[in-house]
Parts: C-alpha cells; structure tokens; sequence
C-alpha cells in the first residue's frame, strides 16, 4: 500500500515543471536571438552595399553630358571620387574601386521598372545617359543561424552572397524657356555654328518629321502657376510665347511632350509683339510691360495708310530693310530642303538701305563707321545679324540726328527709326528678340501629333530677324526666319550660351 501511495503522490506533484518550461523557451530564445544577430549583420551589410552603389551610380551619371569623353569621364569619376566601408562582410573592409563593383552605360531605360536593362547598351559617350553599377558580391557568416538549423536537423551554411544594384540617369531641368520644339538638322554639332541662320517651318501633318520642322510644347505641366500668364486671359500659348519674365515653370528635358496643331495667327501675334506689331489676342497689350517690344524692331514694313500700330494691313516702307536672309535662302541652295544657312548674308546691302545717311551722304553705300564696335564676348558676333542689332542699339544712345527725347537708331528722315511707336512700355533688352527652343533629333524620334517622352538633343537659342508671317502670303505662312547665337544649356558651348533668356540645370537622380 506504501507503494501505491508513493507512486500517486509522485503522480500528482508538480514541483520543476517551470524549470522544464524554462529550459524549452531558452532554447527557443536563443535561436531568435541568433537568427536577429545574423539578420541584422545582413541587413546592415546590405544597406552599406546600396548606399554604395548608389553613390557610385550617382557619381558616374553626373558626367554623362552628351560630350565626347563623358564615358571615360564617368568612370574616373566612379572609381576615384567614391570610396565607402562595409562592416560585417568577408573580406576587406573598404569598398573603393573598380573592383568591387561592374559598370555599364545605357542609352535608355525601359519604360517599366520590371523590364530587365540590356537592350539599350551603349559605349557611345554621346548617346550614353544612365549608369548601371552591379556591385561584386559579397559573403557573409550566418554562423550562429547555421548552429540553430543544425540544431533543428538541418545541414546548416557557412555564409550567404550579399549583392546590391543602381540605376543614375543625368537629365537637364530647363526653366523660363519658349514652349517651342523643332528637329535638327543632321550632324548638327559640326554643321550648326553662331550667325547660321534656321528657317523653321510648320510641318508634320502625318508626314515623318525632318529637318527644320516645328511644333510646340505640352502646357499642361510646363505654365509656371505663379508667372505672368497664370492669370493672363485669352490664348495661353500666345502668352507663353509671347511674354517676358517668369514665363514657364522647369520641365525635365529627358522626355518632354509635344502639343499638337499649329495655331497659325495667334501664335504669329505672339512672336510679332517683339517687333512692335500686335495682332490677334495681342491686341490690347500695347500697354502691358508684359508684353513689351525689343529696343530695336527694325523690320522693313509699316502700317499701310500711316499710323502707329500695324495691326494687319501693312505695306513695305520702301526706304529701309529688315536684316536680310543668308543668300543661299534667295537661291533656294541651302541644306535640309533650304531649312538651314550657312551664315553669309548681304550685310552691305543692309547697310546700304539703313545706313546710307550716317555720313551725311545719299550715295547710296552705306557702313557701318559709325556704329560703336562690338566689345568683351559680344566679339564673337562680329559681322552676323545679331552683331549689327546689338551695334545699332548702341549707336541708338549717342545717334547725332535724334532729338534727346526720341533716341533713334536710324535716321529720323526715314520710314522707321528702329524705336517701338506702337507700344507704350518701355522696350525690353537685347534678348527680347531671342527665342531659345528645343532641338529634337526627329532621326531617331518618331513625331506624330501629341508625343509623349520626346527627348531634347540640344537648346538653341534664335534671334528672330524679321517678323512671323510677313511674307505677303495669303493666308500668311508661319515661317520663323532666325539666326543662332548660341546653345544656352551648357555654359559656354558654342558662344552666346548666356544672356538670353531661360533657365538650366543639370540633374543627376537615381532611377532604380
């Protein structure tokens, strides 16, 4: 009976239960705790990779500008400019170099971020826009994760591959620009210089795009919301187009969106208020500083019947000339189906219409002695179109036959004397007759109505030589008769980059 009795107390008594629970949860806590250490080193490890790689990616894409080198450039800047360290990996404890990392150029990225890269390699610096840094992998101890799946009956493992990758792109934001696009010409950057002039043409119409063709710029994203057209009535695009300071907000270049239509005479209104003339929607901001004229707005026509304004019927003045066309233009030879010049104009023949009285003289050979020189970077003008409107504007202020209060650049005995008569605000600056549109590469940019992510090649900036549309055509053409003084998103390039108005910033952002 003692027996039994023993066997049932110890039945019943539960005294070291705790202790076996206590055991069992260690274990448990133990294998948390070993899983938490090793996944911690690992997210660390991978967080120092990323950061890594994007600093190199980053580093690369910032000296992708299109221009020759910008790949070498690239990669110097990679391997020597970014350097970093990892904590918990295998190995060597810095990350600098090309060693620990595989570099590779893009042209384009695929439009889903699920899109495996590859299909727009490049190893053309021209072409080559976005940066792909693969980091080499590196190996990491789980030892004490190992020893619990060990514990739990598994082989365990020694280390695990800790990898990371990213995508930079360099793009360009342009700011306070004209929502204007064209195609250019063929092998532009050897062939397009300063003082060229450029017959933009409306074109299009379900045709392929080609050289010298132009469109406009989506507004939807592109009016600045606080600019002098937010609140402006009546046409957008003519405001857009046709006023001054605080115009557009900035749009990334990599992918801009074309607005379909031409808008023939409302947007030839706009161009024209440059030269005094104000038509169309433009017609009651004569007085708005807005929408002031250029300081100099000689153009070879007037109102037909006298008066101030044109405003539509118009006839030539007889004795003086707008600022004449390169010669191959009158002769039908230039390149691009006569779309692009080569800089030769009949600059005596000008002189000879404007200036024949500035020595006092009616011989019919008029110079330029008496205009003041050019000076500092307007040099690199000398004998264009733009250099004789920047010398007339100057001679304006000293002009011998001007009254002290009509300051006129011409002489006063002749039709006009390059002053505004129309518009009753103080004229604007030299950039007032500049316009600086985009360049597209219609080659490889397929244009169809509105087009989503077209790509600027290039800003160029235009000075308009004679008013939009003047032509005596009937219905008038929208031709736009310019000369280029200079490509102002990149500070310097090919003269004139700066001054004339628009806004550019270069940006390097990480795309994946």
């Amino acid at each position: 009976m003692r027996l039994l009795r023993l066997i049932s107390r110890f039945r019943k008594d539960d005294s070291g239960t705790v202790a076996i629970l206590w055991g069992t949860s260690l274990v448990a806590f133990l294998g948390f705790l070993a899983i938490t250490f090793d996944i911690g080193r690992l997210s660390t490890t991978q967080a120092e990779l990323q950061a890594f790689a994007d600093n190199v990616a980053l580093a690369a894409a910032g000296e992708l500008d299109g221009k020759d080198g910008a790949i070498t450039r690239a990669t110097n800047a990679a391997a020597n400019m970014i350097s970093d360290s990892q904590t918990f990996a295998n190995g060597a404890s810095t990350l600098s170099g090309s060693t620990d990392y595989t570099l590779t150029f893009h042209s384009a990225l695929p439009a889903s971020d699920l899109t495996a890269l590859g299909a727009k390699v490049t190893t053309d610096p021209n072409k080559a826009k976005f940066a792909q840094v693969v980091l080499t992998p590196k190996s990491l101890s789980m030892s004490l994760a190992s020893a619990l799946d060990q514990l739990l009956g598994g082989a365990g493992f020694a280390t695990t591959d800790v990898n990371a990758e990213a995508v930079a792109g360099f793009t360009r934001a342009a700011c306070d620009i004209t929502p204007l696009m064209f195609c250019l010409p063929e092998n532009w950057e050897t062939t397009l210089d300063v003082g060229d002039q450029i017959l933009l043409r409306s074109g299009g119409n379900g045709t392929a795009w080609g050289p010298g063709n132009f469109g406009f710029i989506d507004l939807s994203l592109f009016e600045d919301s606080s600019g002098v057209c937010a609140d402006e009535g009546g046409n957008k695009l003519a405001c857009l187009i046709a006023a001054q300071r605080q115009i557009t907000q900035c749009v990334l270049t990599n992918g801009l969106t074309t607005e379909p239509g031409q808008k023939t005479g409302i947007t030839n209104a706009a161009f024209n208020v440059r030269f005094d003339i104000y038509r169309s929607v433009l017609n009651g901001e004569k007085g708005n500083p807005d929408f002031a004229p250029a300081p100099n707005v000689i153009k070879g026509i007037r109102k037909n019947g006298g008066g101030a304004c044109i405003q539509g019927n118009e006839e030539p003045t007889g004795d003086t000339a707008a600022l004449g066309r390169d010669t191959c233009m009158a002769a039908g030879t230039c390149a691009d189906d006569n779309r692009f010049g080569d800089g030769v104009w009949d600059r005596d023949g000008y002189l000879n219409a404007n200036h024949d009285l500035a020595d006092g003289t009616a011989d019919g050979l008029g110079s330029d002695t008496h205009l003041p020189p050019l000076t500092g970077s307007d040099t690199q003008y000398a004998g264009t179109r733009f250099g004789m409107y920047l010398r007339e504007i100057a001679y304006g202020d000293t002009n011998p036959y001007a009254a002290p209060d009509a300051d006129a650049i011409l002489d006063p005995s002749l039709s006009e004397t390059g002053r505004p008569i129309c518009s009753t605000s103080a004229p604007g600056g030299p950039e007032r007759r500049v316009i600086t549109a985009a360049g597209v590469d219609c080659s490889t940019t397929t244009i169809s109505g509105s087009t989503s992510n077209v790509p600027v090649t290039k800003f160029v900036s235009v000075f308009l030589t004679e008013p939009v549309g003047d032509d005596g055509g009937s219905p008038p053409s929208f031709d736009i008769h310019g000369e280029v003084v200079g490509f102002p998103d990149v500070v310097g390039a090919g003269g004139g980059a700066n001054g004339f108005g628009g806004i550019f910033r270069d940006v390097v952002q990480l795309y994946r």
